[in-house]
């Protein structure tokens, strides 16, 4: 028989509240959890070790957030390639990246192994909306069916052709028609910009050019611009490193999803009212071509044309014809303001080969080999997309004396392709001679990536690389660019870096010519 001091400490056991083991449960499964998670990573980082390219050791969960300053991503990735070399491997979080840098490392993979290169990394800001879907970000049989489609649909609307050099002209003349307006008075040139940009791929994509106080156009240059500022401020760096926590918590990055839900919706209803007016004999634009497309695979379990699929495709085409163009633009304001010798030296040429009369044109460009080097240049220092898309191998790759494993996340530092020193003389001065050679001819580089490169080189290449030359020429043509204070005072350094090199807000003058 148990003694009475037993039985009352029984008792008092049975007494005790049942949250007491609960707590005291729940801490034993939450410590379990974090051996198991911790054991689990320390595995998975030390499976094929020697076969990967070396790198910074990662700690569990955090990965190598120490080694890496998500306010400036950039300059941290770079900053490992001087210690690890052109090919190593980083934790972003619990996510394995394997990072490239320097022009012969990049081109060996996005070229001469391209195919290996040719997937789509995780971007979980834009993940986190398209889910994978849509042409810039789906993979496999998927993605090569959508770029084949889009390719094909493009070229049929002028794409590389004389009817889109027709529109570039016709937008340019409403484009200085607006910046007429400001009568040499400063003005920030963003807005216009983009309205001017974005309507050319709107025109293709919707079948028309919208007036530039049309509500639609003004709320997707709104929408773009806001989402590309945000994705390329820490904050945006920091979601993609860990997007399921700081899916809890406040901060602009909500605001980024709010804008991609209005986006879609707005693209939603054009599509809505095109199925309404649809004549599949005569597709009017792009998303003509994908409803007939969709209905003619409508029995076809296995078709890749979906209506999310055109939504998510329609948002991309619209992204990156917008954005990337536009700031492009911007940078060149800013570095001919900077440089006034090398905006005179534009304009000298502009008047000699064209002169006043009618607007520069694509023919043109061959003979305007000091114009076509600035734009070049212009394009190669701005880097307004630095670090890339991430790419993903789509096989157990054998890269440079490493083993890659299927799956694995790239990120190619194009930044150090286009300030590498083996390419350019003074890669981290504004130098137009980079595209000149001893004669002054135009001399194209290898190093020179603003599109990317390879098997998921830019779809609007051909297109960005017109309205870059016509925009540009046009304005030149037309006005010269003042600043408002001394030119040596005007900072080209991105205001910040992330998905890209944003310039320094700015307003400019124009003194008509």
């Amino acid at each position: 028989m148990p003694g009475a001091d037993h039985i009352s400490a029984i008792l008092e056991v049975q007494q005790m509240p049942a949250a007491a083991f609960t707590i005291d449960s729940m801490s034993t499964a939450i410590l379990l959890l974090l051996l198991a998670l911790t054991c689990v990573f320390l595995m998975l980082n030390s499976r094929g070790k020697s076969r990967l390219p070396p790198g910074p050791r990662p700690l569990p969960l955090l990965g190598n957030l120490l080694q890496l300053r998500s306010q400036d991503m950039l300059t941290s990735l770079t900053k490992l390639s001087k210690v690890y070399g052109s090919v190593y491997t980083v934790y972003l979080g619990p996510r394995r990246v394997v990072v490239l840098s320097g022009y012969q490392t990049v081109k060996e993979a996005l070229v001469d192994q391209g195919d290996d290169f040719s997937g789509r990394g995780d971007y979980p800001t834009f993940l986190n909306f398209t889910k994978g879907n849509g042409l810039a970000f789906s993979n496999g049989d998927r993605w090569k069916a959508l770029r084949r489609f889009s390719i094909q649909i493009l070229r049929n609307f002028g794409m590389g052709k004389k009817s889109i050099e027709e529109r570039i002209l016709e937008e340019g003349r409403f484009l200085l028609a607006e910046l007429r307006k400001t009568e040499g008075k400063p003005f920030d040139p963003t807005f216009v910009l983009s309205r001017s940009v974005s309507n050319i791929i709107c025109s293709v994509i919707f079948g028309s050019r919208f007036d530039y106080d049309d509500e639609r156009l003004l709320t997707i240059i709104r929408l773009i611009n806001d989402n590309f500022q945000i994705m390329s401020t820490p904050w945006g760096e920091l979601y993609n490193v860990f997007p399921s926590v700081l899916d809890w918590l406040p901060g602009p990055h909500r605001r980024l999803f709010r804008n991609f839900g209005r986006m879609k919706d707005l693209i939603a209803r054009s599509v809505r009212d095109h199925q309404d007016s649809l004549d599949p004999s005569s597709p009017r634009d792009f998303i003509d071509c994908f409803l007939s497309k969709m209905a003619q695979e409508k029995q076809d379990p296995h078709s890749h044309f979906h209506m999310d699929t055109l939504l998510m495709t329609t948002h991309n085409l619209l992204f990156g014809g917008t954005e990337t163009v536009g700031t492009t633009l911007r940078h060149a304001f800013l570095v001919l303001m900077k440089y006034p010798k090398v905006q005179a030296r534009v304009q000298e040429e502009i008047d000699s080969v064209v002169g006043r009369e009618r607007l520069p044109a694509l023919e043109d460009r061959a003979a305007m080999p000091y114009t076509d080097a600035v734009i070049h240049e212009v394009q190669r220092f701005a880097d307004v997309i630095p670090m890339n898309l991430p790419h993903r191998v789509t096989r157990d790759t054998a890269f440079r004396g490493f083993q890659i494993p299927k799956g694995t996340d790239v990120i190619t530092l194009l930044n150090t392709v286009h300030y590498d020193p083996s390419q350019f003389l003074t890669p981290q001065e504004f130098n137009p001679e980079h595209f000149l050679d001893a004669s002054q001819s135009f001399k194209k580089s290898p190093a020179f990536m603003p599109f990317s490169a390879g098997r998921r080189v830019c779809l609007g290449e051909s297109l960005a690389r017109m309205e870059l030359f016509l925009y540009l020429t046009a304005i030149l043509q037309n006005f010269s660019l003042q600043p408002l204070g001394a030119p040596e005072d005007i900072d080209l350094t991105p205001l910040s870096s992330g998905l890209g090199n944003l310039p320094r807000p700015f307003q400019v003058c124009l003194r008509a010519r």
